[in-house]
């Protein structure tokens, strides 16, 4: 086991699948203990966790549906009551609903915001309220903000609103040597990059980068927990385009 997260406490928010479960089970092979954040999936969560325990890491569990305040606080007071401390903030959970701008819902946009930007700076609050001093926070955002796809204005707006936060909260939380950075990746092959597209229309997509293919999550893993390092420490109020030269 690398040992550079070594007594580092981690919390991954949407982490019982796709990029989430990957950067949960990335910090626990590097030492972490981790908290696995999940809304409803709890089969999917305590297999990421029992896959943890069994490679001989150390995580738990914690329901809660970050589009409400009250469960944020929860899912923090859990955390804290189980480990005692906080390091790592990874704001990964999110929705993405596409449809022309004609058929979006007020549902739709209303869910959207309140899962990626009510969700992501009610956490965001939470931590710099509780994290250790020199600790980390890493937002997503997504480098299709910058592609002008057709069906994607809510998603991107609300990925627009979690970049600002990244930029705005930089110096606010500065003072204490605490880093808020976002990772913007392109197209990942994962089941909600996946949902509800053809074939040929992911072909597409996965043609439009450098390297003609899909991400994968391991493409992102890495650059999360770099801004989660101690080498990391001087980079802050930045979004990194992670997409093979997508945008």
């Amino acid at each position: 086991m690398d040992p550079r997260f070594t007594d580092k406490v981690v919390i991954v928010t949407g982490a019982s699948r796709g990029i989430g479960r990957a950067i949960a089970e990335q910090f626990a092979n590097e030492g972490a203990r981790v908290v696995v954040n999940y809304s409803s999936n709890r089969e999917q969560a305590e297999e990421v966790v029992s896959g943890i325990i069994n490679k001989g890491g150390n995580a738990i569990a914690v329901r809660a549906d970050i589009s409400r305040v009250d469960e944020v606080k929860k899912l923090f007071a859990e955390s804290l009551a189980a480990y005692g401390k906080l390091d790592v903030l990874v704001n990964n959970a999110g929705i993405m609903i596409t449809k022309p701008v004609v058929e979006i819902t007020e549902e739709d946009f209303d869910r959207m915001f309140a899962i990626n930007v009510k969700g992501t700076f009610f956490a965001i609050q939470q931590a710099a309220l509780h994290l250790q001093a020199n600790g980390r926070i890493v937002n997503f955002s997504t480098s299709v903000a910058g592609a002008m796809f057709p069906a994607y204005s809510v998603y991107a707006g609300t990925k627009g609103a979690v970049e600002q936060f990244t930029r705005q909260l930089a110096k606010e939380l500065g003072p204490k040597g605490i880093t808020i950075n976002a990772v913007a990746p392109g197209p990942v092959n994962t089941e909600l990059f996946m949902q509800g597209k053809s074939a040929a229309q992911i072909e597409g997509i996965a043609s439009m980068n450098a390297f003609r293919r899909l991400g994968e999550t391991g493409d992102i893993t890495g650059t999360v927990l770099f801004l989660a390092s101690e080498e990391a420490r001087w980079i802050t109020g930045q979004t990194l385009r992670i997409n093979g030269g997508f945008a």
